[in-house]
């Protein structure tokens, strides 16, 4: 009778972890935090907010005016020579890969600074520049006040830390924004074809 209770218990001790770990992994889909941004974005887009960017030509614009066109969207730190400096690179690459939907004011590269204090109009047209900017269909911006870019970073769930060395330690990845201004898709920041390919397939759908 006490194995039998023994076992009863471990049984239910056994259910009870798999009701934990099922309600924790998004039904054992997602076992990263990562993963579980990913599946949140794509089963509940999100609705960008109407919050002024400064772009490297020191316009001021905010993601609603950009609506009716895809855009991908990366965070960077302009003095970042890791991360941010590949994905700058990727970014001149897509510009020129997505070259006639760009033309035909379809698509928009968008990579926001998450630096805004040390990121001015200069560092941003610099970043850009050293990336490969062909001048067209890619606009590098910062938030123009702390709490949109809390807002932002909170949407868009990107987590930077300073590092004590003057730098930060952030998540990176390409976000897919559709043409009704809503967070649909997060992608691999060292995959920009799957971004790339994301778009072109929603233009013929």
């Amino acid at each position: 009778m006490s194995v039998l209770r023994t076992l009863l218990a471990s049984l239910l001790i056994l259910a009870a972890g798999i009701a934990v770990l099922a309600a924790t992994t998004d039904g054992f889909r997602a076992f990263t935090s990562e993963t579980a941004r990913r599946i949140d974005v794509r089963e509940h887009p999100r609705v960008l907010p109407p919050v002024p960017l400064q772009t490297a030509q020191g316009r001021i614009i905010d993601f609603p005016a950009l609506r009716g066109r895809w855009l991908l969207v990366d965070f960077i730190y302009t003095r970042c020579m890791t991360f941010c400096s590949v994905q700058g690179t990727e970014f001149g690459q897509l510009q020129r890969r997505l070259a006639r939907p760009i033309e035909a004011g379809r698509v928009v590269l968008v990579s926001v600074s998450f630096d805004p204090s040390r990121d001015g109009v200069a560092q941003l047209a610099a970043y850009q520049q050293r990336s490969g900017d062909r001048g067209t269909g890619w606009l590098a911006v910062r938030p123009t006040n702390p709490s949109d870019l809390d807002t932002l970073m909170r949407v868009f769930g990107v987590t930077a830390i300073r590092d004590g060395l003057g730098g930060y330690v952030h998540n990176a990845a390409i976000a897919v924004v559709d043409p009704h201004g809503r967070l649909v898709a997060i992608t691999d920041w060292d995959a920009p074809r799957e971004a790339e390919h994301y778009v072109l397939r929603g233009q013929v759908q």
